[in-house]
């Protein structure tokens, strides 16, 4: 592998995970657990991990993003931050399935916990089924710095090849809901 620079990170669970990696060398991966607030603290983090790996964005080859599925607005936040790195920075952005990052290394089913005892499965379509009607081994998300760690090996292997820019990987629909509630009427001053 090349020396080149990853930076890749998910906040598609109760979590904001970084790492840097150096071709296949991990230089630094970091996680915090955190129910909310991953939107404040994702890019503090990003430059956390920077740092303690002694260079700077400029120095970045790539960024890898966890795309989900998971967390409706986790992993928004994640893509949207991607893309608007990639955008800044003139590198490319890859995109990595939870499924993909999971897989990478094992042969069972890879399997993320979803809502209500569900998982999220990959057989050919991804889906959100209940946990006990999985009758296979199955691979779940390990800690969340490794998980980073899986998310930009992946990216790295699929750098040299086409890619487009990271999308949100949604099985189900999200769990909020447009109101009800009849829309505020806007008074005319005139």
């Amino acid at each position: 592998m090349s020396d080149r620079r990853i930076l890749a990170f998910d906040t598609s669970a109760a979590h904001c995970a970084a790492a840097l990696l150096c071709g296949d060398r991990v230089i630094v991966a970091r996680a915090e657990e955190m129910g909310r607030g991953q939107a404040e603290r994702l890019i503090p983090l990003l430059e956390d991990v920077l740092a303690e790996g002694g260079i700077g964005w400029g120095d970045l080859d790539a960024i890898g993003v966890g795309v989900g599925p998971g967390n409706f607005t986790g992993i928004r936040i994640s893509v949207s931050a991607a893309r608007g790195l990639a955008l800044g920075l003139d590198v490319p952005a890859i995109g990595v399935s939870g499924f993909e990052a999971i897989a990478f290394g094992t042969t069972d089913l890879p399997a993320i916990p979803g809502p209500r005892g569900q998982l999220y499965v990959q057989r050919g379509t991804p889906d959100l089924i209940p946990a006990d009607e999985v009758d296979e081994p199955v691979a779940l998300p390990p800690a969340p710095a490794d998980f980073a760690v899986a998310i930009a090996r992946v990216a790295l292997s699929r750098l040299d090849g086409p890619h487009e820019a990271p999308a949100p990987m949604y099985v189900k629909p999200a769990d909020a809901a447009p109101s009800k509630d009849a829309p505020p009427v806007i008074l005319d001053d005139a």
